[in-house]
């Protein structure tokens, strides 16, 4: 299972311990917000992009839209989403369970988007649909695959 694959990936950093499990699905940011308790801005969800005969994949507050101009100023190329059979070949996780840990296929990188610098922590999935895990940033910063930090999203009108 994915989420235990996580978790035994997460014990090297000491974080294995900060992996929930619900009872019901977490596929969605509405609903791993409801499951945690929290609000879905402070999801970090994962978003799996083509790039060339490779994948990025970009950790984004539950609230962040992809803004295609800067995605394709970073990238080089439009924001084109990853096939639900790729998202598996590419990240070995299911939709609703891709996170940017335990990535072992080197044509995947990671990144993580500003849009959730505004939060002390933040809750990504943690291989399953039904799983996260409650990380300060540091911590995603340290334990994910990421290449660092980019700005490649927007955020809703008001938000800051």
């Amino acid at each position: 299972m994915s989420v235990d694959r996580v978790r035994e990936y997460l014990k090297g950093f000491g974080l294995d311990s900060k992996v929930k499990e619900f009872e019901v699905s977490s596929a969605t940011v509405e609903l791993a917000a409801e499951a945690a308790g929290v609000i879905p801005a402070r999801i970090a969800k994962t978003l799996s992009f083509k790039v060339g005969d490779g994948a990025v994949l970009v950790v984004a507050a539950g609230d962040a839209k992809i803004d295609n101009r800067k995605y394709k100023d970073r990238f080089g190329t439009k924001a084109k989403m990853l096939t639900p059979e790729e998202v598996i070949a590419y990240t070995g996780h299911a939709i609703g369970g891709v996170c940017p840990f335990d990535i072992k296929d080197e044509r995947v990188t990671a990144y993580l988007d500003v849009s959730m610098k505004r939060f002390d922590t933040v809750l990504p999935a943690a291989g399953s649909d039904s799983s996260c895990v409650v990380l300060t940033l540091e911590e995603l910063e340290r334990a994910s695959c990421s290449a660092g930090w980019v700005d490649v999203c927007k955020l809703p009108e008001g938000v800051l």
